[in-house]
Parts: structure tokens; C-alpha cells; sequence
């Protein structure tokens, strides 16, 4: 029995007994965000929300964990007064996988990615995208195209620290080289990044001479990139690591290579197939005969039989589009 008072964790994040891990997750982070004390206005409505909020933690901090839940499930409230109910954060475990990720999800939508404090972090480069138009001919056979990409790269000169030489780097006087400014959010002991030094902890006094203090450069490059047989348009390619560089030592990000195909004067494209629109007379098709028909691999003589109507279909096998699973090429 729940002592008086005291919400059934279940109603508290209005779930039902069945809920899944997901479906627990889910609720908590709905009602975390709707009662968090530092999004509210006036003191009444901070106080009711705060009292809010760590009902809504202490239960979802019982049934996030297996094994509390389970003793839950059993025993009620009642073995809260041997573990659980810490009425706050305190006996909170975030490090623990389910509840720390959660609230480190939170963390981000209120105050940003840089909320979790840290020093200036390495971020992985931007994905490029690349509008490549292809004749029709080289979709269905392939080709190698060479590409210039423009893209911004980690100065060489300074290695990326925008500074002409290591002593014209100096100490931060806003965060005393930490990079991050520390204030009080409420609950918390929040961090953002410096803005004076933007998270790197060091003022550049004397700028590189290559990137002007920026650290990164903006450079074109030839890639040779091999078009396979049989690309179709919105299809899109991925070379890895060959998107902008990331910085403070991230990974480069991704370019994608988008196809676009041109239209053909002859032909049309259906799934691996090509049709071609054959113009026949009158006499041919009525008695039969053999005509010249166009292929991309060059003209090949096909027999019209005798009687043969309009928008009458006739095959060639094996002259259509290679397939790119490896299978049989269309006709």
C-alpha cells in the first residue's frame, strides 16, 4: 500500500503497469521538460513545478531500474522507505545508462550542446553534397567523372590553431583558460562556452598568416569518383570523409555525390528497361519484315511479324540496363 499522499509511480508519469523502457523514457522526458522549475514563471508556479519535478524524477528513477522496478512491482511504496523515494536527486545514479542518457538528452534541449560543460569539443566536419548530371549513356554503362570540390580544410600553416606561431597564443581573461563559463541554472551548475575564446580557453594575439586566425581554410580539390553502370536519378553516392574537416581535431564529415540523369532523344528508361518509340510502315507491318532498331551498343536488325498493330511491344534481351545488384540487365 502507497504511504498517504504518496502517487503510485506508474500515475505519476501516466503509464500503464506494461510500460516499456521506451514508453517510460518517453513520458519522463515529456513531463521533465513540462516541470522544469527554471522554465517556469513566478515563485508559485516554480515552487508547484519543482515539487512536480522530483516526483516525476524519483519515479522514473525507480522504474527505469530493473531491478528496483521489479521490487516496486512487489512491495510498493513500502520499500521505498528502505531505497527508494529520495524526494530529490539525491541517490541518483547519472551515470547509469538509461537515466543519465535521458537527462543528458534534456540537458541539450534546454540550454544547448554545450550545457554538459567540458572543454572545447572536437566536432566532426559538415556533409557535402555534390549535383552531378550524367548523360544517359553513362549512366547505364558507368563512367569515372572527376569532381572539384570546394571545401573549408584545417590550415597547414598553423595546424589549426589560427595562431602565427605558439606564443602568440594567450590565456583566456574571461574563463581563465578553462573555456567555459560557469553559472547556477536553477537546479544545476551549468557550463557554457566562452565567448570571448569560443570554447578553445586561449585569445590569439597574432593571427596566422595563411587563415587569418580562422583555422581553417577554403581549398578546391579534384576526387575522381567512379560512376557505377546503371545509376538512376535521386540516387546518391557516399565517399567517406571527404566533407569539410571537422575541427578541434573531429573527423571530416561525408560527401554524397547525387545523381541527376539527362533525358535521351530516343530512349526512356523503365526500371533496368529501354523502350524506343520504332517507326514502322505500313507495308512492314502488315506483311512482316525486319527493320533496323537503335541500341546503345549500336544498331541490330529485329523481324516485325506480319500483322503486327500500333504500340506493339517487341523485345531485345539484354540490351537494357545493367543491374546494379549484379542480376541480369534489362532489355
Amino acid at each position: 500500500m502507497s504511504p498517504v499522499g504518496k502517487r503510485d509511480y506508474y500515475e505519476t508519469l501516466g503509464v500503464e503497469r506494461t510500460a516499456s523502457d521506451d514508453e517510460l523514457k518517453k513520458a519522463f522526458r515529456k513531463l521533465a521538460r513540462q516541470y522544469h522549475p527554471d522554465l517556469q514563471t513566478g515563485d508559485a508556479h516554480k515552487k508547484t513545478a519543482e515539487e512536480k519535478f522530483k516526483e516525476v524524477n524519483e519515479a522514473y528513477e525507480v522504474l527505469s531500474d530493473a531491478e528496483k522496478r521489479r521490487r516496486y512491482d512487489t512491495f510498493g511504496h513500502s520499500e521505498g522507505q528502505q531505497g527508494f523515494g529520495g524526494g530529490g536527486f539525491e541517490g541518483f545514479d547519472f551515470g547509469r545508462g538509461g537515466f543519465g542518457d535521458v537527462f543528458n538528452d534534456i540537458f541539450e534541449d534546454f540550454f544547448g550542446a554545450g550545457g554538459r560543460g567540458g572543454g572545447r569539443r572536437a566536432e566532426r566536419g559538415s556533409d557535402l553534397q555534390y549535383n552531378l548530371e550524367l548523360a544517359f549513356e553513362d549512366a547505364v554503362f558507368g563512367k569515372e567523372v572527376k569532381l572539384k570540390i570546394p571545401r573549408w580544410e584545417v590550415c597547414q600553416e598553423c595546424k589549426g590553431s589560427g595562431a602565427r606561431s605558439s606564443t602568440a597564443l594567450k590565456m583566456c581573461p574571461s574563463c581563465k583558460g578553462s573555456g567555459q563559463l560557469r553559472f547556477q541554472q536553477g537546479f544545476f551548475s551549468v557550463s557554457r562556452p566562452c565567448n570571448q575564446c569560443e570554447g578553445s580557453g586561449q585569445i590569439i594575439s597574432e593571427p596566422c598568416n595563411g587563415c587569418r586566425g580562422r583555422r581553417r581554410v577554403h581549398k578546391e580539390r579534384t576526387l575522381s569518383v567512379n560512376i557505377p553502370a546503371g545509376i538512376e536519378t535521386g540516387m546518391r553516392l557516399r565517399l567517406a570523409n571527404e566533407g569539410e574537416h571537422g575541427s578541434n581535431g573531429g573527423p571530416p564529415g561525408d560527401l554524397y555525390v547525387l545523381a541527376s540523369i539527362k533525358p535521351h532523344q530516343l530512349f526512356t528508361r523503365m526500371g533496368n528497361d529501354i523502350h524506343c518509340d520504332l517507326p514502322v510502315s505500313f507495308i512492314t507491318a502488315t506483311l512482316g519484315g525486319k527493320v533496323e532498331v537503335p541500341t546503345l551498343k549500336g544498331p541490330t536488325i529485329i523481324k516485325v511479324p506480319a500483322g503486327t498493330q500500333p504500340d506493339k511491344a517487341l523485345r531485345i534481351r539484354g540490351l537494357g540496363v545493367p543491374s546494379l545488384k549484379g542480376g541480369e540487365p534489362g532489355d
